[in-house]
């Protein structure tokens, strides 16, 4: 008996916020499965990374964009069905947490929730509303958007992205329904503690008081996750693998969100300074 390998030969893709993190992983995993990918992203970096995967024998494109703007949206997906024929699959992966994962609530302005929301929420949305028509003209695809284990119970981030998250999730099944027979699937994927860019103040922080260590410790494989664990998440969500799954919220989470521990609050002030030192041990 042979493994089953996942083929996405000539599937025209987008990831946005594919700069960095589970948005660099994705790009690649897909790209490696044979989509043709364009990687979006407001980094200038992002252009490194269809670089890396053109040097590995893939083919990608990169876009500087809002994932927040429509018109960025709309030309975003516009390219990828002139220059690939088509589109796909769409992870609407972008997303901001709005000045840090400890600040508290009662101290966080309306302009931030307003950037958050416009990012973690709107920027899915757009990409639903943009490409599922194209998706459906051709027959079909598979549309991922980035939630969160922040989103599904409290106590995994802060409020205005948890509160994002949650709406992220429930765009997924709303979309799932409104997209009922269109051949369009529209799911989310929930990734618990990643390390990526966004949590690397998760573990400075562990690394500058001595835990280290302890990264991921409340959930039951007792670690963090990596990027390519998400991405290879979306590579199935992407797939003919899971043509029966829609309007899902999917965690990889290492088992967190079977229980989400309290655990209190860490002080900002703290945090913050122990970071600095770090960095200036290191310097």
């Amino acid at each position: 008996m042979t493994g089953i390998t996942i083929n996405l030969e000539g599937t025209g893709a987008i990831v946005t916020g594919a700069a960095s993190g589970i948005g660099r992983a994705t790009a690649r995993v897909l790209a490696q499965a044979g989509a043709q990918v364009l990687a979006c992203d407001r980094a200038k970096s992002v252009a490194e990374v269809a670089e890396a995967i053109c040097a590995e024998g893939g083919v990608a494109r990169h876009r500087v964009m809002d994932a927040g703007s429509e018109p960025d949206v709309a030309a975003a997906v516009a390219e990828a069905v002139e220059t690939f024929g088509g589109l796909g699959v769409f992870h609407a992966n972008a997303g901001i947490t709005g000045g840090g994962l400890a600040i508290p609530m009662l101290e966080t302005s309306v302009e931030t929730w307003a950037e958050v929301l416009r990012v973690n929420l709107i920027g899915p949305f757009l990409a639903i509303k943009h490409a599922a028509p194209v998706m459906q003209a051709a027959g079909g695809g598979s549309i991922v958007l980035t939630a969160s284990v922040a989103g599904m119970r409290a106590n995994a981030g802060p409020a205005q992205y948890s509160a994002s998250k949650a709406g992220v999730i429930n765009l997924a099944q709303t979309a799932a329904y409104q997209l009922a027979e269109s051949g369009v699937r529209v799911n989310a994927v929930c990734p618990g503690l990643i390390e990526t860019e966004m949590t690397r103040p998760i573990y400075d922080y562990a690394k500058a008081t001595g835990a280290g260590n302890r990264v991921g410790q409340l959930n039951p494989m007792r670690r963090g996750g990596e990027p390519e664990e998400i991405a290879n998440a979306v590579l199935w969500l992407s797939s003919p693998l899971a043509s029966y799954v829609n309007g899902q919220a999917v965690p990889v989470c290492g088992g967190l969100s079977a229980g989400h521990p309290y655990t209190p609050r860490t002080d900002t002030a703290k945090l913050m300074a122990a970071i600095a030192e770090q960095k200036a041990a290191q310097d």
